[in-house]
């Protein structure tokens, strides 16, 4: 006589076969009703059975085994016990018949999948489950559904799962199944509404109508938060390129038309730590943030002693002068690299979004270069106002003559704020690399928007860098959707050069006798 537990055992695997045999049969509505019984059953390997026979994997040998295929290339096939999951080794494909099945048979176990997963004690699985079933429940999954709604633990699940009900109750005519769909935003329930708000039904229509009202209500709201997002990571994007130069015009008066190319070399920085660091592109970005800096602090060095030390005091030349080192850098980046765009890789905790709502979701990279703007900004202003560094710039700013006077060596304050604010426009490069692709052509993009936050914001001032950059990301992120990119840029230049005229030295003028002057 058997044990007990090895005769439980035994009687487990017999009804476990008895299952998989009801589902080897010609007619497919007997199929249907297998599946339900394996379904109903709660055999932990039933997910594993239907969806093996949903991919056309569960197969019977000659000798009557049900075997699942492992791979399907080729003449012979690994396989695997269905019941224990054993492997078998190869079978001849010949040797196999596979156990077919029809569109309607597939819907079924597409949603009879759904269901057992709602299940599983992993609620990652349970989510995508519930997820899956919005939309497509019908009369043989409402009852197991009510149960599993009972039964659920999360909230998030459980909402989504009487959502998903809600909709088929809404199809079948029922008023209050509206009560349970007002205010989600999911485009499934939308389009369960606006068919039931177009429905023969008044009562039904009227409910329907008023919860698609209150709905488009809420995406205006979640429109105009996500319109402010990317205004602000453009924003920032633009705080990043034009802070740099606000320090340099501030101090040194000089109009750098190369800054756009030393916001490319800081993107073409990053590129080359992920050539270094292959397979490592969080790494290898963590890496790029000071090497980047690094790279246009000494190329803006280079600029200053070489060229713009000789310049001093005569603008017109500096500006033809920085402009023939912008086509230079350009140049020498097509030459020495490529003419040709390249990709960086956005690390695996850069890519993704946080979804806020069904119609709300916020970028990871965009959210990160925000938060990066505003480190930078705040570390600008720390070097502005508590280092001695910061106090000799802010004198030149003032009154360059009367700094001198002083004992400021004007000279070494301005090679150190231009290399300052040359690795700060590395920075935004190493920024922008996570939005765009890197190319020869990538500062040319910026400059003249950089030069538009300065004028705007105030010369020289920080403060008025980051609230221009700002406004400016945002008002030009509301008007594209209307006017479309030129027309909307053309438009900010227009209410700039009013302003401008009202306020000739910005949002925030400098102070000092130099700004008198």
């Amino acid at each position: 006589m058997l044990p007990m537990g090895a005769q439980a055992q035994g009687e487990r695997e017999a009804e476990a076969i008895a299952l998989l045999e009801a589902l080897d049969v010609r007619a497919y509505a007997d199929k249907a009703h297998a599946i339900e019984a394996i379904v109903g059953n709660g055999d932990p390997r039933a997910r594993d059975w239907l969806q093996a026979l949903l991919d056309g994997r569960l197969q019977r040998t000659e000798a009557g085994r049900f075997v699942v295929v492992l791979d399907n290339r080729g003449r012979d096939w690994p396989v695997a016990d269905a019941l224990t999951g054993e492997p078998l080794g190869e079978i001849s494909r010949r040797d196999l018949e596979r156990l077919g099945i029809n569109n309607a048979l597939r819907n079924q176990l597409r949603s009879a999948i759904a269901v057992v997963d709602l299940h599983s004690p992993d609620l990652d699985q349970r989510r995508a489950s519930a997820e899956r079933l919005l939309g497509e429940v019908d009369a043989e999954l409402a009852a197991p559904l009510a149960a599993v709604i009972e039964a659920e633990t999360d909230s998030g699940v459980r909402r989504r799962l009487v959502q998903a009900l809600a909709v088929y109750r809404l199809e079948q005519g029922e008023v209050a199944a509206v009560a349970d769909l007002e205010g989600s935003l999911h485009p499934r329930v939308r389009v369960a509404l606006s068919r039931a708000a177009g429905g023969d039904d008044p009562a039904l229509a009227a409910a329907a109508g008023s919860a698609l009202n209150a709905i488009e209500q809420l995406l205006k709201v979640n429109r105009a938060v996500e319109t402010l997002y990317f205004g602000l990571s453009l924003g920032s994007v633009l705080v990043l390129a034009a802070i740099g130069l606000a320090i340099t015009f501030g101090v040194m008066g000089v109009i750098n038309m190369a800054h756009g190319e030393l916001i490319m070399l800081g993107a073409y920085t990053t590129w080359a730590m992920q050539q270094l660091l292959p397979g490592q592109p969080g790494l290898a970005l963590l890496l790029a943030i000071p090497a980047g800096f690094l790279v246009a602090a000494l190329a803006g060095v280079a600029i200053e002693r070489g060229v713009i030390q000789f310049l001093k005091g005569r603008p017109l030349e500096t500006l033809l002068a920085t402009f023939g080192i912008s086509l230079i850098l350009q140049q020498l980046v097509r030459t020495v690299i490529s003419p040709l765009n390249r990709s960086v890789v956005t690390p695996e905790w850069m890519s993704g979004s946080i979804a806020i709502n069904d119609a709300l979701s916020l970028t990871l990279n965009r959210l990160y270069v925000l938060g990066f703007a505003l480190l930078v900004f705040a570390a600008l202003m720390l070097i502005m106002r508590r280092s001695r560094l910061g106090l000799e710039v802010r004198a030149v700013t003032q009154n360059r003559a009367m700094a001198r006077a002083m004992g400021i060596r004007a000279t070494r304050v301005d090679i150190l704020t231009f290399a300052l604010g040359s690795g700060v426009a590395g920075l935004a490069g190493v920024a922008l690399s996570q939005l765009t692709n890197v190319g020869p052509n990538l500062g040319q993009n910026y400059i003249i928007d950089s030069f538009m936050v300065v004028v705007l914001g105030g010369v020289g001032n920080l403060w008025g860098t980051l609230v221009a950059g700002l406004s400016l990301g945002v008002i030009n992120q509301v008007l594209e959707p209307w006017a479309g990119a030129v027309l909307a840029k053309i438009i900010v230049l227009v209410l700039i050069i009013l302003f401008i005229q009202k306020r000739p030295r910005g949002l925030f003028p400098q102070q000092g006798r130099a700004a008198e002057g």
